[in-house]
C-alpha cells in the first residue's frame, strides 16, 4: 500500500473515531464507516490490519488521557487511596500483557502449540473465536482449514460445559491408569 493512501486511510479513521460512540462502536464499524467515506475496500488484509493498529493506538492514547485525568483528580484525595489504585492498575497491567496479532491482523489469543492457535476474528461482522492449525509459505502463518471457528454464542455454550467435559476426560483417564 503507498503512502498516500496509508495516509488517508488513518486520517478518515481518526476522523471516524473521533465522531463515535466508543461505547458501543465497534472496530468493524469503523472500517465499514471509513470505507464508505474513502470509496476503498478497507477489509482487504493489509488494510484491515491498518485500521486495527489505528484504532488500537486510538484506543490506547484515549486510556492514557482517561488515566491522567483520573491521576490529576486522584491528587485531592488521601495518599494511601492513591497508592492502593497505582498498584492495581500495575496489576492490570501485569495481567493485560502485550497484544499479539497475526499476519491478517487477527487478536492472538493464544499458541496452543507451534501450529496451533487460538484467535479472535472478524467475519462477514461477525465476532468469531476460531481453535486452528497454521502452516508457513513464504514466510507467513496462514490458517489451514484445520480447525473450527466458533460465534460468540457457540463459544459461550462450548466455555459453559468445559467443566463437564473436563470431568469426563478425569473418568475416562481413571479407566486407562
Amino acid at each position: 500500500m503507498d503512502p498516500e493512501m496509508a495516509k488517508k486511510i488513518k486520517e478518515t479513521v481518526l476522523d471516524v473515531l473521533k465522531n463515535s460512540d466508543m461505547e458501543s462502536t465497534t472496530e468493524f464499524q469503523v472500517r465499514k464507516l471509513a470505507s464508505e467515506k474513502l470509496g476503498e475496500d478497507l477489509s482487504v488484509p493489509e488494510r484491515k490490519k491498518l485500521v486495527r493498529s489505528v484504532v488500537q493506538t486510538y484506543l490506547e492514547e484515549q486510556q492514557a488521557k482517561a488515566e491522567a485525568d483520573e491521576k490529576v483528580t486522584e491528587a485531592d484525595e488521601p495518599e494511601e487511596e492513591v497508592e492502593e489504585e497505582e498498584e492495581s492498575e500495575d496489576d492490570k497491567k501485569k495481567k493485560k500483557g502485550p497484544k499479539e496479532y497475526d499476519d491478517e491482523g487477527d487478536l492472538i489469543v493464544c499458541r496452543l502449540s507451534d501450529k496451533r492457535r487460538v484467535t479472535l476474528t472478524e467475519f462477514k461482522g461477525k465476532s468469531l473465536v476460531s481453535i486452528r492449525e497454521y502452516y508457513k509459505k513464504d514466510g507467513k502463518e496462514l490458517p489451514s482449514s484445520k480447525g473450527i471457528s466458533l460465534t460468540s454464542e457457540q463459544w459461550s455454550t462450548f466455555s459453559k460445559n468445559v467443566p463437564g467435559i473436563e470431568q469426563a476426560i478425569k473418568k475416562m483417564e481413571a479407566r486407562f491408569n
